[in-house]
């Protein structure tokens, strides 16, 4: 295995570690932020594993769509976390 597909794996495991840390505190908190942020983590992960998957095991194929779909869906839960939780918070 390259260097890259080491740096792959390693991305991929810490958005997973991060995703499962921030799910934990949300269990114990309730705070929604905390679930809004691990779900991005863990829908960045799912973007790190298709890259791997996308330029060592594939490589003929471009998955460049495909992979970066669950960046867009994790950004895009975070975002409205957030302007959610602040439109909350102002009651």
């Amino acid at each position: 295995m390259t260097m890259a597909g080491v740096v792959y794996i390693l991305c991929a495991a810490t958005s997973l570690t991060c995703a499962a840390l921030l799910l934990r505190a949300f269990r114990r908190s309730g705070a929604r932020l905390l679930l809004w942020s691990g779900i991005c983590f863990g829908c960045l992960a799912l973007n790190n594993v298709l890259l791997f998957v996308d330029m060592r095991l594939l490589p003929t194929i471009d998955l460049f769509v495909l992979r970066n779909v669950p960046t867009l869906v994790g950004i895009a839960l975070l975002l409205y976390g957030m302007i959610w939780e602040e439109g909350g918070a102002r009651r």
